[in-house]
């Protein structure tokens, strides 16, 4: 909030404070922000906390806040390369001096969290936090979310043919993995399945936060394994005007990318606006030459797309907070990697999303509350897959979420509060691939949160309980002909199972009959969180957190009962179950929540030219929801050619992107699909994260990070499609108005595999940019350049349901345009 603002809001309060008592009458705070040799750091930004007021170090490092009554407040002080700042300050009657603030350098850029209600930094909390924000942001960003955050410790892409790819975070993704806007759901159905692409743009962000390990504190039970929160300024807070563009051309793909976004303002209004157009072809890849066709090109296809959107927001801005309202249109058209049908037709999906959110807070002078921060959201999501012209199953997903955080002014020196969230969800599939009957999804919960400061040692204490409500009045349950490839495929007709829950008969193509019944499921799931932060001295610190959270499954893995060509395979519910005579019947096992227990542990060098971050875990899930195979082969319904034609792969074993699937046969059983079980047993991830940042002189900085995870069953056998161990290494280097960066990336060959499923070779990626600053008055303008995995290799992901159809692009250069105003 500016100092303008601030005197505006005093000033129409000002009678009032006339008739107040002389005891609590308004003063003045200030003082100087400063390094370690004294030099004054402008731009540094100055909060109290207590009353959420923030303003902005001038080019002296000088900052003032008037009408502030007496008493004691604590002041965030923070900059750019340099740590945070926690100090108090005593505002009195008798007019003190001037204070000076000294601010210690950071080699790892201390950044704070929009996603959580209290202040969380990625260097102070107990919870593992990374935030990609600023130029890190820009360099790193990509059409898919999970491609734009792989480079981030402890997460990595599920890569779905460069149009579809979302975050894996410590080997945990889809319904365990949260994706957020501003704090509220994406609400698409990216987590049913990984040929659903992420409705929501990075190159319009202004930050990218990811939550490592269970955030179920502040998001509810379906951020078990952590949250993606993306933040912009889509309901401003300021009317400053300031803005960004961004005009881009890449060579693997063809892409030409134009991105903007603007916030301005009148007096107490503000207003936003941002957009983008991305077009792209199907990709390259750095296979080598067909035999028979050497000169051919060697691309993925069906990896095209065509997206573009927009997003205008308001906002009033008064002295105890503000309220404001913004709508979003997202629009996408992207194909469907080796979801080909046998013949020429390609397959693409057309998603169309229109989002509407309310965001606001207000904070209070004298009662017990300190503040209030609420947001409510409404998203219509719509995605067609379209074949040949004709649309053949469609997806959707209508939600409403609100979320109240209640804050209190400091009890005994706690702080915290209550939040009260409520979500309801209409997710529904129509079409002939729809494998997930249309359902209604309910939630209402309250946590509580609370910290306090015992000298050096930050403790962190917080609890959720929910009630999560799922019911699907049309459950269906086929006449699966289903058999193992030694069979003789007579397929005679089996005897009906006459076990249903409301059900009945319908007749279905004259012969076989589909039962159909209603499944009502309510479920409780109860979160509680624990976390320790010692201060070992001004550089160090180390902390501990433990949580226990419980997840109740999602409507996919309950009551899926149907082909899902996105992951190639016949997906069966756990609401069912396989009799002796290999027929599915309905299970007569109760339907348990998911629950981890969960064990963090961290040690940080926040100060000086070289800092760290390194975070062991240790992840005990029971009831652990996840697909079996059963051995049997079942009818996609459509007559698919493994999407092989054209991609240069024919030199590879297939593995048909989920596991091999024991399709050595696929020739003669091109249409079939292999039946996967919704099963649960208790499950064992661990692993570290580290990070280790080294500022070796004014000019030069040097990263590095690993990241490793070791998933199993807790009675033997590794989880599928285990995020392999990488190391990776990151050179900065600015002089005067250029900067270079060179990164080196290794992903480690992973052999920990599943039954059936095959190994993966390991693969380095080298990318580099050199980037040109050109000041043009009020607009500073970047040209850059850049070049990833500059030495074409061949590298296949080993989490993605595609590995063998659909590698990471070749040789790829960029050419853009940048500017700031």
């Amino acid at each position: 909030m500016k100092l303008s603002r601030l005197a505006l809001g005093m000033s129409l309060v000002a009678p009032a404070l006339l008739l107040a008592s002389p005891s609590v009458l308004a003063q003045t705070l200030s003082g100087t922000v400063t390094n370690a040799a004294g030099k004054p750091l402008a731009n540094a930004t100055v909060e109290i906390e207590a009353l959420k007021r923030v303003t902005s170090t001038n080019e002296l490092g000088e900052f003032t806040f008037s009408d502030v009554e007496e008493g004691d407040y604590t002041l965030h002080i923070f900059a750019s390369g340099f740590a945070h700042l926690h100090e108090d300050a005593i505002v009195q009657s008798v007019a003190s001096d001037s204070i000076n603030f000294v601010l210690a350098r950071s080699a790892i850029e201390v950044i704070d969290v929009h996603a959580t209600p209290m202040h969380l930094s990625v260097m102070e909390s107990a919870t593992p936090v990374s935030v990609l924000s600023g130029e890190t942001l820009r360099r790193q960003q990509a059409a898919t979310l999970g491609d734009t955050l792989e480079k981030l410790p402890g997460v990595q892409s599920n890569f779905h043919g460069n149009v579809a790819s979302t975050p894996i975070i410590r080997g945990l993704s889809g319904p365990r993995v949260l994706i957020t806007q501003n704090g509220l759901d994406v609400s698409d159905v990216s987590r049913v399945g990984p040929d659903h692409a992420v409705a929501s743009e990075a190159s319009t962000a202004n930050q990218i936060e990811v939550l490592r390990g269970p955030a179920t504190l502040f998001f509810g039970s379906g951020a078990i394994g952590g949250v993606v929160n993306v933040v912009d300024q889509r309901v401003p807070t300021s009317t400053e005007t300031r803005g960004e563009f961004l005009l881009e051309t890449q060579t693997v793909n063809d892409q030409k990318l134009g991105t903007f976004n603007v916030t301005t303002g009148v007096d107490n209004i503000a207003f936003y606006a941002d957009g983008f157009y991305r077009d792209s072809n199907d990709y390259e890849t750095p296979m080598a030459p067909d035999i028979d066709d050497p000169d051919g090109e060697h691309v993925v296809e069906n990896s095209n797309e065509e997206s573009h959107g927009f997003t205008l927001g308001t906002s009033y801005l008064f002295d105890q907070g503000y309220v404001g309202v913004a709508v979003e249109r997202f629009e996408r058209e992207y194909g469907v990697p080796g979801h080909s049908h046998g013949d020429d037709s390609s397959v693409f999906a057309d998603l169309e999303q229109t989002k509407y959110q309310l965001l606001g807070e207000y904070n209070f002078s004298h009662d017990f509350l300190q503040s209030v921060h609420f947001r409510a959201g409404y998203t219509d999501y719509e995605h067609a897959e379209v074949e040949s012209g004709f649309v053949g199953t469609t997806f959707s997903n209508e939600t409403e979420e609100l979320r109240v955080e209640l804050l209190h002014k400091p009890i005994a020196g706690w702080r915290g509060g209550v939040s009260l969230h409520y979500k309801g969800a209409d997710v529904s599939a129509q079409g002939e691939e729809a494998f997930t009957p249309p359902s209604e999804m309910e939630m209402f919960a309250i946590a509580l949160m609370e910290e306090r400061h015992f000298g050096d040692f930050l403790v962190q204490l917080g609890a959720r309980a929910e009630r999560v409500t799922l019911d699907a009045s049309s459950v269906l349950l086929p006449e699966l002909d289903a058999h193992d490839h030694g069979d003789e495929h007579e397929h005679d007709d089996h005897d009906h199972d006459e076990h249903a829950h409301d059900e009945h008969e319908h007749e279905h193509e004259g012969s076989e009959f589909i039962r159909q019944f209603a499944v009502d499921q309510e479920f409780t799931p109860i979160s509680l969180s624990a976390g320790v932060v010692y201060t070992i001295s001004e550089s160090y610190n180390v902390g501990i957190s433990l949580s226990r959270s419980e997840r109740a499954p999602s409507a996919s893995e309950l009551l899926s009962f149907g082909p899902h060509i996105g992951t190639r395979t016949y997906e069966v519910g756990a609401l069912f179950d396989l009799s002796e005579e290999s027929e599915f019947v309905l299970s007569q096992t109760p339907i348990d929540l998911e629950t981890a227990n969960n064990i963090d542990l961290t040690f940080r060098k926040t100060q000086g030219d070289v800092g760290f971050v390194f975070n062991a875990f240790y992840n005990q899930v029971d009831n652990y929801y996840f697909q079996a195979e059963t051995g049997l082969f079942a009818e996609s319904g459509h007559d698919h050619a493994h999407g092989e034609e054209g991609h240069g792969d024919e030199g590879h074993d297939h593995d048909d992107g989920e596991e091999n699937h024991g399709e050595e046969g696929h020739d003669e059983h091109s249409d079939e699909l292999p039946v996967y079980l919704f099963g649960s047993a208790d499950a064992i991830l661990h692993g570290f994260e580290l990070q280790v940042a080294w500022q070796t002189t004014e000019n030069l900085k040097l990263d590095f990070f690993a990241d490793y995870v070791k998933a199993r069953l807790k009675d033997g056998g590794a989880l599928p499609r285990t995020s392999p161990m990488r190391v990776g290494s990151h050179v900065a280097y600015t002089l005067d108005n250029i900067r270079a960066d060179l990164d080196i990336t290794h992903f480690a060959k992973q052999d920990d595999i599943s039954t059936l499923e095959t190994e993966t070779d390991g693969y380095t990626l080298v990318d580099a940019s050199i980037t040109y600053d050109i000041p043009l008055g009020d607009i500073d303008l970047s040209v850059y350049l850049s070049g990833e995995n500059l030495t074409d290799e061949e590298a296949r992901v080993h989490t993605s349901f595609l590995k063998d159809i659909a590698p990471r692009p070749g040789r790829n250069f960029a050419f853009g345009v940048r500017g700031y105003f």
